[in-house]
This record gives structure tokens, C-alpha cells and sequence, in this order.
């Protein structure tokens, strides 16, 4: 179980702002940085009674876009496909918010 800690412990070092701000390249002739959404989790258990354990984990990125320089400040420049999928839960929810809201205001 130390093992399985100590190895937790030294992957959190990994993980951080150096994860969403990626290292400054050059494109098109311009700098841009790009910047990601990260998310991980991990977990784990034991059955008491039968003596087993078990874990696992798991993780995601998602590229929302890049920061590049225009006229000496930075300006953020998104990734219109993963925007657009990130909002689709968002439109879905207020959508079914005015329909019941639509709904209550008939009764």
C-alpha cells in the first residue's frame, strides 16, 4: 500500500499549469501558447471480508484553444469544436428549463 501511495504522490508532481499552458511554439510565423482543460481522477477500495483491493484511474484533456500575441498583448483564440461541444450540455439544460417553464406558465 506505501508503493501504491509513494507512486500517487510522485504522479501529482506531474500535474499542474505546466498541463494547461503548453510551452510557447512557433506558428505561422507567431508565438502561441496553448491551453487545455485537464481533468484526471483516480480511486480505489478493499472488501474487507474477502481481503481483495483494487483501484483505477483515469483522465482528460481537452484543447480549448491557443493565446497569441497581437499588438503586444495576449489575446485568447478558441477551439470553436471543442467550444461548441462543451456547450451543448449548457443549451440542453436551458432549453428544458424554458420548456418547463413554458409548461408551468399554461397550468
Amino acid at each position: 500500500m506505501a508503493d501504491t501511495f509513494s507512486f500517487l504522490v510522485e504522479a501529482m508532481k506531474n500535474v499542474g499549469v505546466s498541463k494547461a499552458y503548453g510551452q510557447p511554439r512557433q506558428v505561422g510565423g507567431e508565438e502561441v501558447i496553448p491551453v487545455a482543460l485537464v481533468s484526471f481522477g483516480f480511486g480505489g477500495g478493499n472488501d474487507a471480508e474477502g481481503g481483495s483491493s483494487g483501484g483505477g484511474g483515469g483522465g482528460m484533456v481537452l484543447p480549448l484553444g491557443v493565446y497569441r500575441d497581437a499588438g503586444g498583448h495576449a489575446v485568447f483564440r478558441p477551439n470553436t469544436i471543442v467550444m461548441l461541444a462543451c456547450l451543448v450540455p449548457v443549451i440542453s439544460v436551458i432549453g428544458s428549463a424554458v420548456r418547463r417553464s413554458i409548461r408551468a406558465a399554461r397550468s
